[in-house]
């Protein structure tokens, strides 16, 4: 059995359970919801701080709010970055959306007890209060900052479906402009099709279909562990990017592939039981210059442009005529380590809509 370098957490020496340090894109959602709150504790902090009269009994002032603040956002972001982290991987998509919804209130209950507590351990242990616990959470004033938290949780729940529908990291780079005028990059693209599609969907029916893909998908999750951006959905094909450094560095684009393959074939009980069959992918690669840009008026996208994006395709298209599970361009097989991998040159090879033959070749991970 292979290790899991994405499991959430991992064991310590003593048995416990703490957060592994080796996913970037966890990392990315702890950072992301720290920051939320941190900024959101702070603001709430200068509203109620700074010319404005306090409600209740405790008179809170700006620098007393902002020690608080600073101390609450951190507790408050881990807290909702974690159970971001544990929906996402473990619970979206496993559960009806009843249940899901269910799941969500009794969280929303939790956080806000959660909060108080934490709120009054700070401000006791700061400052020190005769006032109970639950006379801090029912002090006059408390719902509307309750309803202000509960706003701030949503707030950034729907940011980070955004930034998912974008692809990781997009929405800041959007905001910022990075895409409101084209320009060049180097990338790799992966195109990944799903076999004998058309047979699967003929014999499983629509919806069924459209469950298998959406569970072959789910599982291409896995490819983020390899630094790889999922570009687009197709259909049932599955378009990957990666800049080309970190595609090329430690075999990424290789190692997202098997992967993928490893991951799928780990579930093989799951998708015969439930599909009767086990999916298999077939991937064409290839690297190059490539044109970003955001386009559309009224449904935005980022969207790359140029021949590269058409050549991967097309390699992709050539795998069944070579029996090959994966091949990609020379240009690119030049760049990468050798090691745990066979290549095979397949020679020059007309693809459709390209004036000149693209020599390709296949690629094989070498038993160990």
């Amino acid at each position: 059995m292979f290790k899991k370098e994405e499991d959430l957490f991992e064991k310590d020496n003593f048995g416990l359970m703490v957060l592994s340090v080796n996913n970037k894109r966890r990392w990315r959602i702890l950072r992301f919801y720290i920051s939320g709150w941190t900024l959101a504790c702070i603001f709430l902090s200068i509203v109620r701080g700074v010319g404005t009269q306090e409600l209740g009994d405790l008179q809170f002032n700006f620098p007393d709010n902002l020690i608080i603040s600073v101390i609450l956002g951190p507790i408050l972001g881990i807290v909702s970055g974690v159970a971001q982290i544990l929906v996402e991987e473990r619970i979206y998509k496993s559960i009806s959306i009843q249940r899901l919804l269910l799941i969500r209130f009794l969280y929303t209950i939790l956080f806000l007890i959660l909060m108080v507590i934490s709120a009054y351990s700070i401000y006791q242990m700061l400052f020190g209060t005769s006032m109970s616990i639950l006379d801090f959470a029912f002090d006059r004033g408390s719902g509307a900052i309750y309803f202000y938290m509960l706003s701030v949780d949503l707030f950034l729940a729907i940011l980070r479906q955004v930034n998912l529908m974008l692809g990781e990291g997009n929405l800041a780079k959007l905001l910022l402009g990075r895409f409101y005028t084209p320009r060049e990059e180097q990338r790799i693209f992966m195109f990944l099709d799903l076999q004998a599609s058309t047979t699967l969907a003929e014999r499983l029916g629509h919806v069924k279909y459209s469950k298998l893909v959406q569970d072959c998908f789910n599982d291409l999750g896995i490819a983020i562990s390899n630094d790889a951006e999922i570009y687009q959905y197709v259909g049932d094909e599955a378009v990957l990017t990666w800049p080309l450094e970190e595609g090329i560095q430690n075999q990424n684009l290789l190692k997202t592939f098997y992967n993928f393959k490893r991951q799928l074939e780990e579930k093989r009980a799951y998708y015969e039981e439930k599909y009767d069959c086990l999916p298999f992918f077939k991937a064409g690669v290839h690297a190059g210059i490539v044109t970003v840009t955001e386009v559309g008026k009224y449904k935005k996208e980022i969207a790359y442009h140029g021949d590269t994006i058409n050549t991967a395709a097309r390699i992709q298209g050539q795998c069944n005529n070579f029996d090959s599970e994966l091949l990609l361009s020379e240009t690119l097989k030049i760049q990468l380590d050798s090691a745990n991998y066979t290549f095979k040159t397949m020679g020059s090879v007309p693809l459709k809509g390209k004036k000149g033959a693209v020599s390709i070749c296949s690629v094989a991970k070498d038993s160990l």
